[in-house]
């Protein structure tokens, strides 16, 4: 037996490096001794929480009280909404828990799980932590290979994960190509389909609907509360799948895993739809903006349909990303999704994207010196 108790460890994590989230505000001020700093590197939503989910924050003094852990009244909200059971839906601290959950429900050492080239991190972490393999497929302009993906399944596959938008990419796949998926993928195989990123999709053949679960039972949703609802310090996150699917998930999900506020913010923030146009619009805009400055200066990027755009730098990423950094702008570097010289750059307000603007101008002069 051996004497270190690091040596009996799950082998699955063994060759795991923890997640890096975007840099902190606060962090970045004391490091550079900048008094102001913008941070577009986390796709955050720029105008913030919903007026109505903050005033039901306020009000809360129960705070003392456990959480709900059925999560009875959003669940009825989210199910009333899309015309779906609420033992369909599985409630998680951010969606991030949820994609923990598939793994942990379907696979163990000798499984397999497919995801995509320049997919979501969480994605093969939460596959090896599970103690399986984690075997990606090539992308196909810059998004997901579905031909491919098919392909590589073998008989230990267990689970798919795709995003749709694609986190850091920005691409999506059109609702008919993943139906057409799921009728030649064995029913035996859950496919996962992340829609953080869902409210920013403006046309319809892009919106993957719950009513799909009632005809692919293998089929899990996730949706989260971290992006454009503006949520993100809360941690709130759902998925929609059979009730058979649901309660093999819940199992796994930890008691109390969301809390109070989230739960009571996130009935709010659906029921505030002026917020939500108001935080599409801002992001259309945007994007608008930073793809013309981008065309000016002929840097490449990739056509994205999230809060976020990814553009090639033409340079190094970590050093693209120490020169916006030390003009108070904090991006985020795409070294880790094999991406060696993009940047991603999340959508912030008019006064931000026209920082933004103004220094990538000068980090355009900067390569041409």
């Amino acid at each position: 037996m051996s004497d270190s108790l690091l040596d009996r460890a799950n082998k699955g994590i063994m060759g795991l490096k923890p997640y890096e989230p975007g840099r902190p505000i606060e962090q970045t001020q004391k490091e550079l001794g900048l008094k102001n700093i913008i941070k577009l590197a986390s796709n955050e939503n720029p105008l913030g929480i919903s007026p109505k989910a903050l005033a039901v924050i306020a009000s809360k003094s129960d705070l003392n009280r456990y959480p709900d852990g059925n999560a009875t009244k959003f669940k009825e909200k989210v199910a009333s909404l899309y015309n779906i059971k609420t033992s369909m839906i599985t409630v998680g601290n951010g969606s991030n828990d949820l994609i923990e959950f598939v793994a942990k429900c379907f696979l163990s050492e000798g499984d397999n799980a497919i995801y995509s080239q320049h997919g979501f991190a969480i994605y093969p972490l939460a596959i090896q932590a599970a103690g399986a393999t984690p075997i990606k497929a090539d992308a196909k302009n810059w998004g997901h290979d579905l031909e491919l993906m098919k392909n590589l399944i073998d008989e230990n596959t267990k689970i798919i994960y795709i995003a749709s938008p694609n986190n850091p990419t920005g691409t999506v796949l059109e609702t008919n190509d993943l139906i057409n998926f799921l009728k030649e993928v064995p029913a035996n195989i859950a496919i996962f389909i992340d829609q953080a990123y869902f409210e920013y999709i403006e046309e319809d053949k892009y919106r993957v609907s719950f009513d799909l679960v009632k005809q692919f039972p293998n089929l899990i949703i996730s949706r989260s509360f971290s992006k454009a609802h503006g949520l993100a310090a809360l941690r709130l996150g759902y998925s929609v799948s059979s009730e058979e699917v649901s309660d093999f998930m819940n199992r796994v999900r930890q008691p109390f895993n969301a809390n109070t506020l989230a739960l009571a913010a996130g009935i709010e923030a659906i029921n505030d739809e002026d917020h939500i146009i108001k935080s599409v619009k801002i992001n259309k805009q945007g994007l608008e903006r930073v793809k013309i400055a981008f065309e000016k200066h002929d840097f490449d990027f990739i056509e994205s349909y999230g809060n976020f755009i990814s553009f090639d730098s033409q340079k190094d990423s970590d050093l693209s990303f120490d020169f916006f950094l030390k003009k108070g702008i904090i991006l985020r570097s795409l070294k880790v999704y094999e991406m060696p010289t993009h940047l991603r750059v999340s959508i912030g307000l008019e006064e931000e994207i026209d920082i933004f603007l103004s220094v990538l101008e000068e980090y355009k002069r900067s390569l041409n010196a």
